[in-house]
């Protein structure tokens, strides 16, 4: 089939639609870390060629030219800069690694008509596994840019809760979808199964 969607319907729609939704909002949160990184990159660069020639027309042009630089190439420069600790440079390798599978790969389960519940909970492990450290590296960065805009330490109870914000905001809802499926038992689907059943007992 060369096309995304068809005549056939998908085997599991409600549980399709609940991952998709997770992969979204992952791709949110990739988007936002990707963001922030450019983001303390500039204010660093801007900051050290401002004292060197207090040029403030020369500041603004090399941000310009900052914002548009890929994530890697982002990362590969902070390494440059004394201040950024050799493990906090490898959470953030790691983060970038997680931000391209969710940006290119998360949403790859093949054609929906075919796409069973086990192929799903499979990409969905993966998908578990790559938004933890993506949250390490964007908790990380989300730190500094709170700290560079406030002038302040980031809060302690924040930076602790973090991951588990984003874990629940992500998985929340595919996770209670399991949870009242598996309440139901074995062959039951809510109302999708009911008309299953019902279109079987008129057949």
């Amino acid at each position: 089939m060369g096309w995304s969607l068809g005549y056939s319907a998908p085997q599991e729609p409600q549980l399709i639609d609940e991952f998709l939704l997770a992969v979204g909002k992952c791709l949110y949160l990739a988007s936002a870390f990707e963001g922030k990184c450019k983001q303390v990159l500039r204010m660093a660069d801007i900051a050290i060629l401002y004292e060197e020639c207090e040029n403030a027309s020369a500041a603004m042009a090399l941000a310009n030219a900052l914002k548009d630089k890929m994530l890697s190439s982002t990362i590969k420069d902070m390494k440059a800069f004394p201040n950024f600790q050799v493990e906090d440079i490898a959470v953030l390798e790691r983060a970038k690694d997680a931000r391209n599978f969710i940006a290119h790969e998360s949403a790859s389960i093949g054609p929906l008509h075919d796409t069973s519940a086990q192929h799903i909970h499979e990409r969905l492990a993966r998908l578990r596994t790559e938004l933890e450290a993506l949250a390490a590296g964007d908790n990380l960065v989300s730190a500094w840019v709170y700290e560079i805009e406030e002038k302040e330490p980031a809060p302690r109870g924040i930076k602790a809760a973090y991951p588990n914000w984003v874990k629940n905001w992500v998985f929340g809802g595919i996770d209670r979808f399991d949870y009242n499926t598996e309440r139901r038992g074995p062959g039951s689907r809510g109302i999708a199964g009911l008309k299953e059943r019902l279109h079987r007992k008129k057949a």
